[in-house]
């Protein structure tokens, strides 16, 4: 991930701090936090919650792929949300309970310290990792409602331990094994994906297996003008299979954009929420689909999250092309020229969505 240090942020203000003073006085939200698809009814524009179950992404149960009896009808689940979602939610997946929140737990710990004991971990120039906020260039930019820690998490050999947090002291411990564990579960997950729409189950493992994981950590802290800020701005994720899971499961903030409207998502207790990535989306040749996101805000409650995104090895196409040919629908027979993580990171973070930079016609 060395190629990931050769950019970084300009620094602002820390919304953690700035909401706390916020929250205590009767103060607009400063301009730069304002987003432009706030109604004046206290709703952001287009979101959609009803309780219509075909609004809601498929929650797959790991218990039941693996079952030869109701294994079939699974998969048809797995293979539809991720081509019509681009998104499912994953129970029974045997990632402990107690290993979630061990480090669930030590990341709350890590807010709860004083601004400056925060700041030893926070991101420096020419860097991704860290404490702070999203790729910000420029001085016009609209920023979120929230702070972040980036971390990359494996291989181990690749940690900058510059960016860890030393308090609590089981916070490396937790990391370590909450990545392995979620690690191993993403290649059991992207050999039940592969089948689900026909392709050979190994044909994404080679592409995955021990390659580059990074670990965000997202703070959102409440605001009583919620309907006016946005916690994480509409986006994609530019790696390959992201994996989030959520402190407090009474809080819900996630929304996806399916057909030009927001769906509310309704995380369950001890779920994972995966998604499929732009270069994911590109390796599959269209099967999968990678889906725009945003995190919206709570007026009275703060939110916490942690996404493991699972990044594919460079020229990964050729490991998977000759499996993929045979399984495509959409009509198009695209390759990556060049996953290049540092340009994952830095344009999907400014840009949004970016399947086509990867794409060759």
């Amino acid at each position: 991930m060395a190629e990931a240090r050769a950019i970084g942020s300009l620094p602002v203000a820390n919304v953690q701090e700035l909401a706390a003073a916020f929250n205590r006085s009767d103060n607009q939200v400063p301009e730069r936090y304002l987003v432009k698809e706030a109604s004046t009814d206290g709703e952001l524009v287009g979101v959609v919650s009803g309780e219509d179950s075909s609004l809601e992404i498929p929650v797959i149960d790991l218990a039941k792929l693996l079952d030869p009896r109701s294994s079939e009808a699974e998969f048809a689940k797995l293979g539809s949300g991720c081509h019509d979602w681009g998104f499912f939610q994953l129970i029974n997946h045997g990632v402990p309970y107690e290993v979630a929140g061990n480090l669930m737990n030590d990341v709350a710990e890590f807010f709860k310290q004083p601004l400056e004991a925060r700041k030893a971990c926070s991101q420096q120039p020419g860097s991704l990792e860290g404490y702070g906020q999203s790729v910000v260039v420029s001085e016009d930019q609209k920023l979120d409602w929230g702070d972040m820690l980036y971390l990359q998490v494996q291989p181990a050999a690749s940690r900058d331990l510059r960016f860890w947090p030393t308090h609590p002291a089981s916070f490396g411990c937790s990391v370590d094994v909450y990545s392995s564990a979620t690690a191993k579960l993403s290649c059991r997950l992207l050999e039940f994906m592969a089948k689900a729409v026909g392709a050979k189950p190994a044909s994404l493992l080679g592409v995955f297996e021990g390659q580059p994981v990074g670990m965000r950590v997202n703070y959102y802290p409440p605001c009583w003008q919620a309907d006016q800020v946005i916690g994480l701005s509409p986006h994609t994720d530019g790696g390959g299979l992201t994996l989030l899971r959520q402190k407090n499961d009474d809080v819900q903030g996630l929304q996806i954009n399916k057909d030009g409207k927001w769906f509310a998502v309704d995380i369950l207790d001890g779920a994972f929420v995966v998604n499929v990535g732009d270069a994911l989306e590109v390796l599959s040749n269209g099967k999968f689909k990678s889906e725009e996101h945003r995190a919206v805000i709570h007026p009275n409650k703060e939110r916490i999250s942690v996404a493991m995104f699972h990044f594919p090895c460079q020229g990964c196409w050729a490991l998977c092309r000759s499996s993929w040919r045979k399984v495509k629908k959409c009509g198009i027979d695209q390759r990556v020229t060049r996953i290049s993580l540092c340009n994952i990171l830095q344009q999907n973070l400014m840009e949004g969505k970016h399947v086509e930079r990867m794409k060759l016609e």
